[in-house]
């Protein structure tokens, strides 16, 4: 009960801080935008190209680019706990009874609301220009993104505060989250490539989670496909929140 408290005070700080500024929340659907205004009418010309789930290619593409804003929000999370480390403020709280795990998870909550208020604003946007689904569908698809923004979130801070420098944190995550999402079938569903492509993005969990939430999207919900996309939205989650936490507890000891 108190870790509880502890998380939900601290997640109401950071959060107040963050919808006082607002511009995270804007910039970040700024690209995912850009995709479905610049990219996603150029499916049309290839919805009947097989793999693309029949006529309306919105309901490959929105998906995927939802994946996509979980993938890169809270995988940049690091950022904001660098300036943290540097100015002591993690290490004031280290002296406090606050739990390490508190430390984590108020800030991961706050990063998985605006990645729900994001996912809201594209959601609503791909339903203007032809996603259809049903509110069961959106829910579950909805829950296993945010499990996958856990997931990232809490390695992004841990990645944060063991680098302790915006420049060394900006390439190792650009550099990891490119070929994860070239991988992932994010744009086009990894059927369309190659064979040697496809067998090597199966080492990718990311890729069973697009696939997952594609097909909850669609309307079905009780596949092999989407089985396997929660359970690697759930893995993740779980293995990234326990090196998270013990990278708290190690740094902060």
């Amino acid at each position: 009960m108190r870790t509880l408290q502890e998380t939900f005070l601290l997640y109401r700080v950071y959060l107040r801080h963050t919808l006082r500024t607002k511009i995270g929340i804007v910039m970040g659907v700024v690209q995912p935008v850009l995709y479905l205004l610049l990219f996603g009418p150029m499916l049309i010309k290839v919805s009947r190209t097989p793999g693309l789930d029949g006529t309306n290619p919105w309901q490959t593409f929105v998906p995927g680019v939802l994946v996509y804003l979980a993938l890169f929000g809270p995988g940049f999370a690091g950022f904001g706990i660098i300036s943290e480390v540097r100015f002591g403020v993690i290490e004031r709280m280290r002296v406090t009874p606050v739990s390490r795990l508190s430390m984590l998870l108020g800030r991961v909550l706050r990063d998985l609301t605006v990645l729900a208020i994001q996912i809201v604003i594209i959601t609503a946007i791909g339903f203007a220009l032809g996603l259809r689904t049903t509110p069961a569908g959106l829910l579950l698809g909805v829950l296993i993104l945010l499990l996958l923004g856990t997931g990232l979130a809490a390695l992004s801070m841990a990645l944060g505060v063991v680098l302790k420098s915006e420049d060394q944190f900006a390439p190792v995550v650009t550099f990891a989250a490119l070929p994860i999402m070239l991988l992932s079938g994010i744009l086009l569903p990894m059927q369309l490539a190659p064979k040697w492509l496809d067998v090597l993005s199966r080492f990718n969990p990311i890729r069973y989670i697009v696939d997952g939430v594609r097909q909850v999207f669609a309307g079905h919900y009780t596949t092999r496909t989407v089985a396997e996309g929660v359970v690697a939205a759930i893995l993740l989650a779980v293995v990234c929140v326990f090196v998270g936490t013990r990278t708290f507890n190690r740094e902060n000891a």
